[in-house]
């Protein structure tokens, strides 16, 4: 157990055997021996090593171990290796304090639901244009409307789905994995993307859970996964009566505003604009030729859309903690801070001396 975690922490820093023996006064030899299970480190270098690799020591000795079935990742062609085992480090650790939150929890309890798809979505789709009528049967199924979709990571959190964020930095060349802890669908998206991206990603994984099984031989998923991220965040009966059946041109500042009421960037919202036939091909071409001339497709103008954020995991500790579940230790190493941090958050010391 312990070799298995300091070799996953270590990767997820970044650091080589020897990078991070000269971190802690140690030799790479002895780094060897520790990830090989031949030998243990002493309780001293056991700090030094927590402290180097940035967990908490307690994160070597965890029993509950975690795999993510079926990963896929939502990144670039030369995303690197190490950011990509960082993103694997950083995950793991995160669904492993899930699950053992969890599992403090009585059977007769279920803090999350279970994931299942609605019934009566289209069965099969035999070209790609059928993804606008499966992605408002979802919505109608979970009681959306057509309106703006306010928070994407609780509507998906809502229904079963695990949304794990990470931190490590990227230069934006990953957007986000999805996989399967037992039968639990598990999202994972990058706190370094802006919100707009963050939401298709969201939406790109759900639709991936919903068109399996579903497709034509021919039909690429991961095209149709992208129609149906846009058709869930605008669906086409939305964008028609903000915009028209018809348009000759499309001015850019309709694109923004579509971009903070519904969350989908200006581009998708472009693309969205062509396949519901509201401008022709030719329209939409020039447009895609006006975006890249301004850089546009790489920074679109104006304020980002707000990233989106989490609350449940950190609000299940506390649910925990008050049915008396776990004690105020257990829940501040389940959230990676130090009792004494936790014991004022908890007490709203802070909240309490900003009030005063």
């Amino acid at each position: 157990m312990f070799a298995e975690r300091l070799e996953r922490a270590r990767k997820a820093t970044g650091l080589s055997m020897k990078a991070l023996a000269d971190e802690i006064d140690l030799s790479a030899n002895s780094i060897k021996k520790y990830e090989h299970g031949i030998a243990m480190p002493s309780s001293t270098n056991l700090l030094k090593l927590a402290k180097a690799l940035s967990v908490r020591t307690e994160y070597f000795f965890r029993p509950t171990k975690v795999e993510i079935s079926g990963v896929e990742y939502r990144k670039r062609a030369n995303t690197a290796q190490k950011v990509l085992a960082r993103i694997n480090g950083d995950v793991l650790d995160q669904a492993e304090r899930w699950q053992e939150l969890l599992e403090f929890y009585p059977d007769s309890v279920k803090p999350i639901p279970e994931f299942s798809l609605p019934e009566g979505l289209l069965q099969r789709l035999d070209e790609i244009e059928q993804v606008e009528l499966l992605a408002v049967q979802m919505r109608q199924a979970w009681d959306l409307g057509l309106n703006p979709i306010h928070d994407m990571i609780d509507t998906m959190e809502s229904k079963g789905i695990m949304i794990i964020t990470t931190d490590v930095e990227t230069d934006k060349k990953f957007d986000g994995l999805a996989g399967k802890i037992d039968n639990t669908p598990v999202v994972v998206i990058s706190t370094s993307q802006s919100g707009d991206r963050q939401r298709f990603t969201l939406a790109h994984e759900l639709g991936h859970l919903v068109v399996h099984g579903r497709l034509s031989e021919g039909l690429d998923e991961e095209k149709v996964c992208n129609a149906f991220a846009g058709a869930f965040l605008l669906p086409a009966q939305t964008l028609i009566e903000h915009l028209g059946e018809k348009r000759r041109n499309i001015e850019p500042r309709e694109l923004l505003m579509l971009k903070h009421e519904y969350g989908i960037s200006m581009l998708a919202a472009l693309y969205r604009t062509g396949q519901c036939g509201i401008i022709t091909p030719a329209t939409q071409k020039s447009l895609f030729m006006l975006f890249s001339k301004n850089g546009w497709r790489t920074q679109e103008p104006g304020n980002e859309y707000p990233h989106e954020s989490t609350f449940l995991y950190k609000q299940l500790v506390y649910r925990a903690l008050g049915e008396e579940y776990i004690g105020e230790s257990k829940a501040a190493e389940l959230l990676g801070m130090s009792v004494s941090s936790f014991h004022k958050e908890r007490k709203l010391e802070a909240l309490s001396a900003a009030i005063n």
